[in-house]
């Protein structure tokens, strides 16, 4: 880990800490809620070892990063306008591109908005879907769950983030990381996070020290960075209109874990194994399911994402 180097990158107005290791053609790895560039870690030791530069930035409003106050400054053409600055940066024109979660969809919306930048692309847990042009996004999560469904919940400036601190951080994040209840996280407005089951024991996978670096950045930082990119949703759904019906151009693998909370959202099996997913991606070269893996699949089973990430992209 002490290889792994630490730069400061201006970009988009912002200053995005950078995490970054080896040489070779680049990757750049997004990660997603509530996560760091430290998610990557296994990743970025096991393909700089492979003959890659691995590339990954804490996004805006993570770690040490810059995070600007407003929800308005979180949508998807900040974020994506972040990441060609980075690129830009480190004088390059092309990357591989690898995302989890928020960092999927941030990934998907950089392959609609710039594919001339992209190589190919891995994304984990969240697949694409086309903008709904009958339906905000929040609203329909709110149709199909309730307002207790996590996203909804995240709404409100400070609601989630006064929840968040009656909890112990190290704890709020053993509760998210290890989580393996593939039912619609909910959080009641009275309970908060208490309403999320506790870890029995953190898993083979994860330790107190990795639990704890975490927990450090999100004790300086705070949560609000990461929940504006909850709460520019709608804001993303209204200025997107443009992009309506286009499909990803890019060559695509796509991995999601069978226990991933994403994997069991109503239709979503059907939409990625009867050809829907394929028709919006027509480049999808390969689908996996892993059986038996829950949302944090990168970290879960590290040396299992890199190799799937090395089978692929070591084609192009």
């Amino acid at each position: 880990m002490e290889k792994i180097e630490h730069t400061t990158v201006t970009t988009n107005g912002i200053k995005m800490h950078v995490a970054s290791i080896g040489s070779g053609p680049i990757i750049l790895f997004l990660h997603g809620f509530p996560e760091l560039w430290y998610t990557w870690r296994h990743q970025l030791l096991s393909l700089s070892s492979l003959g890659y530069r691995c590339v990954a930035p804490d996004l805006r409003g993570y770690g040490d990063s810059d995070a600007p106050p407003s929800p308005e400054s979180y949508t998807v053409f900040h974020i994506v306008g972040d990441l060609v600055g980075l690129l830009d940066a480190l004088g390059v024109d092309k990357v591989f591109l690898v995302g989890h979660d928020w960092g999927a969809m941030i990934a998907w919306n950089f392959c609609l908005f710039r594919p001339d930048r992209i190589k190919a692309l891995v994304n984990l847990s969240i697949p694409y879907h086309p903008r709904n042009p009958k339906v905000k996004t929040v609203d329909a999560y709110r149709a199909l769950f309730g307002d207790d469904f996590y996203i909804c919940r995240f709404q409100v400036p400070g609601e989630a983030e006064a929840h968040f601190a009656q909890m112990d951080t190290a704890k709020v994040m053993k509760k998210f990381l290890t989580t393996r209840d593939p039912n619609p996280p909910c959080i009641p407005k009275e309970t908060g996070l208490k309403a999320l089951p506790d870890p029995p024991a953190l898993p083979s996978w994860l330790s107190e020290d990795e639990i704890n670096y975490f927990a450090t950045k999100f004790n300086q930082k705070g949560f609000t960075g990461g929940l504006n990119y909850y709460r520019a949703m709608n804001l993303n759904w209204e200025l997107m209109a443009s992009w309506t019906g286009l499909q990803i151009q890019v060559p695509v693998k796509f991995i999601v874990g069978d226990l991933d909370i994403t994997y069991h959202i109503p239709g979503v099996k059907e939409y990625l194994q009867n050809g829907g997913f394929k028709k919006n991606v027509p480049f999808l070269q390969e689908l996996v399911v892993m059986e038996g893996v829950a949302h944090f699949i990168n970290q879960e089973k590290p040396q299992e994402i890199s190799m799937h990430i090395y089978d692929f992209i070591k084609k192009f």
